[in-house]
């Protein structure tokens, strides 16, 4: 209807004649002439003019409000009006004009009406107001929405992590495409609920519904965040025997799950096989050899980028740096920093710096790195202050670490726990105290690493000191002798990473059930000797547990992959590939 209105507007030969109109973005009344078969006033916001030709001048609005009146009209017809007006309603995203188009829905006897009762949710979710488009769900019954608009609204709730509203419309809906299924396990893999979404992914093979490549695209991902290689490996199969043409979203997503499951070889061999033609599946590739800590073999495939005449972006440039920074290549990584403007006219973005600032930072060029935050164009991000303030603490900085904190305007518990680590670190026990002391005045926990192993199909989670698992006492057991053996081996605790001023042989206690340690004991017990054992962690791994898998990956002659926040590391005969630089 909207563009039936828009072409009764003409003004021929008389640009003045829209004068007497209010100016631009403010809204107006427009009268139809009496002749028409209805007469309907109608509130508009104008948003620009633009002149088609010097005979004709259209002008181009957007509706703000909407009040009526309907003589007889097959044409315009209050329904249709409704409808109009709602779809307005999500470009002008204008909260009044929605409320008071819902009280004329309710006024005219409308509100049982579904096509109309679906606008109103979607326009109140596409303003923001959850809380209304909630509390209409509850009173309206949305198992009767069209297909389409059910399936906006699950998107819509899984966009903001609202799961359980996403899933009771699921639920109630007669009828599912598989744009359904897609936006319920693309959601769950977004709020980070793995488990569902591979619980879902196995319910829409079994209903018969068949996969896309926008399901793979979302279960792929779901493989790399969880690192799980079996179920990689069965997704993987899978793409292939449906026949789905890999194009470069596809091809993208495979490299990077492969990379995050700790296969970078077979990364490198789709990557080789797959079109180059995109900058995304370059992007994946750097960023796969990078976080592999493989800063060599990522420069090597920068310059082959080049060679074959694809243009790297801002996305490419995070992955270089980041390899640079794990590697300690600080000289190469300033000078890809130099080249984005001056060869690429690329404006370095805040990850940018970021990763500057963690290039110098784990370097130990505390100062440079400071430098870099000081220079930077735009404000820092807590992201970027805690890299430093990490750094302050590898490198036992407290009065950098100071400057960052103090930088940080809402503290969690990790910045306390950094701060409060770097003062340990220089064994400065009564300010590390000071500093526990203020967490506990606000209530802020500290967060407990988490770490899971993958087996049989199954992932098994375990925290620091858990004995929650069903095989706790074998787990136990396992590790305790582990302990004893690699201490024979001259292993000698990091105790100086205990927070607390006690005893050498209580900090030994609390560094032997750290999660990853619990993960390791469960792979030795259940796999066999020669296969390798991969675990996963929520943290950066601490450097006591990263000398004593070393030492345990000698002694039983295993090799270990550990995925920690920051990066890969695989241990083998005593050795890791990071270096001891991470």
């Amino acid at each position: 209807m909207i563009r039936q209105i828009i072409k009764r507007i003409q003004w021929r030969k008389n640009p003045a004649s829209i004068s007497p109109w209010r100016s631009i973005h403010s809204p107006s009344i427009i009268e139809f002439p009496s002749t028409e078969s209805s007469a309907i006033s109608v509130e508009f916001t104008f948003i620009r003019f633009r002149f088609v030709n010097p005979s004709v001048s259209v002008l181009i609005f957007v509706c703000n409000c909407i009040s009526f009146y309907v003589a007889s009209s097959s044409e315009f017809s209050e329904h249709k009006l409704l409808v109009q007006s709602l779809e307005g309603c999500k470009i002008s995203r204008n909260l009044s004009t929605v409320i008071g188009t819902h009280a004329r829905i309710v006024k005219l006897g409308y509100e049982t009406c579904s096509s109309l009762t679906s606008l109103l949710v979607t326009a109140y979710i596409s303003l923001n107001r959850l809380n209304f488009a909630r509390q209409l769900l509850n009173e309206v019954a949305y198992w009767k929405f069209e297909l389409v608009s059910s399936n906006w609204i699950i998107a819509s709730f899984m966009k903001v992590g609202d799961v359980s509203i996403a899933k009771n419309v699921f639920d109630k809906m007669p009828k599912r495409d598989v744009i359904t299924w897609n936006s319920m396990i693309g959601g769950f893999v977004r709020n980070a609920r793995f488990d569902e979404a591979f619980r879902f992914f196995r319910k829409m093979l079994s209903s018969n519904m068949e996969p896309d490549k926008f399901t793979f695209s979302s279960v792929i991902t779901l493989c790399g965040r969880v690192g799980a290689l079996d179920q990689a490996k069965w997704v993987h199969g899978l793409l292939t025997e449906k026949g789905i043409e890999l194009n470069f979203i596809l091809s993208s997503a495979l490299i990077d799950m492969y990379s995050k499951c700790g296969r970078i070889e077979t990364a490198k061999s789709i990557f080789e096989k797959v079109r180059h033609d995109d900058v995304s599946v370059w992007n994946a590739m750097i960023n796969g050899l990078a976080m592999h800590g493989l800063a060599r073999d990522a420069i090597a495939t920068f310059s082959k980028m080049e060679d074959e005449n694809t243009l790297p972006d801002s996305i490419t440039f995070v992955g270089i740096l980041t390899a640079c920074s794990h590697c300690g290549l600080t000289q190469q990584g300033h000078e890809y920093f130099r080249l984005m403007r001056t060869k690429y006219s690329i404006e370095p973005q805040l990850e940018h710096y970021g990763s500057m600032v963690d290039l110098f930072g784990r370097a130990g060029l505390l100062e440079e790195a400071y430098e870099v935050i000081k220079g930077m164009p735009m404000s820092p991000d807590v992201v970027i202050w805690r890299a430093f303030l990490s750094a302050c603490r590898t490198h036992r900085n407290p009065s950098l670490g100071e400057v960052a904190v103090s930088k940080i305007s809402h503290l969690d518990s990790g910045d306390y726990v950094l701060l409060s680590n770097t003062y340990c670190s220089v064994s400065k026990w009564d300010t590390a105290e000071n500093v526990r002391h203020m967490m506990r005045q606000k209530g802020v926990n500290k967060s407990r690493g988490k770490s899971w192993i993958e087996f049989g199909g199954v992932i098994h989670q375990f925290k620091s000191g858990d004995k929650s698992h069903s095989e706790t006492e074998s787990i136990y057991k396992i590790l305790e002798r582990l302990i004893g053996r690699i201490k024979e081996e001259g292993f000698k605790p990091a105790t100086e990473l205990v927070l607390m001023d006690i005893s050498d042989e209580e900090k030994e206690g609390n560094l032997n059930y750290h999660s990853e340690k619990l993960a390791l004991a469960y792979g030795i017990l259940k796999s066999s000797p020669v296969s390798e054992i991969r675990v996963s962690k929520n943290l950066r791994t601490c450097i006591d547990c990263h000398s004593w898998m070393k030492l345990v990956s000698k002694v039983l002659k295993r090799v270990i992959i550990v995925r920690d926040r920051i990066r890969f590391h695989r241990i083998e005969d005593g050795l890791c590939t990071c270096g001891d630089y991470w």
